[in-house]
């Protein structure tokens, strides 16, 4: 009973999916200008190649905004229910930040912090 159900939901799915794509397809407007092909960026032609290599600190640094901004995520919905967790969530909320902590610990040590 439960394959032919996930059957179901599955092929349910693979067709709306579809149906979506093909309905996109069909009513999008279309512009054939060679203009829209081109690289920019902001409004303001490339100049160069943009295949070129960028230094790995400007990876380190968006993986660790990432990191704080899930942190915020998180924290956002743990603020309004706190009084109702009490004590436990609250453990739970300091283990999660002091997590979070080592890890910016870790990196500040690694020298990811450091601009050069």
């Amino acid at each position: 009973m439960n394959s032919s159900l996930f059957l179901v939901v599955l092929i349910t799915g693979m067709f709306l999916v579809c149906a979506g794509l093909g309905l996109a397809l069909l009513l999008s407007p279309r512009s054939f200008n060679a203009q829209k092909g081109e690289a920019y960026e902001c409004g303001v032609p490339t100049k160069g190649t943009s295949w070129m290599q960028f230094r790995v600190g400007y990876y380190l640094y968006s993986i660790l905004y990432l990191m704080f901004d899930v942190e915020a995520v998180f924290l956002f919905p743990w603020a309004t229910v706190v009084r109702e967790l009490g004590v436990p969530g609250l453990i739970s909320v300091i283990f999660f930040l002091f997590i979070l902590g080592l890890g910016l610990a870790y990196a500040w040590r690694k020298g990811v912090l450091k601009w050069e």
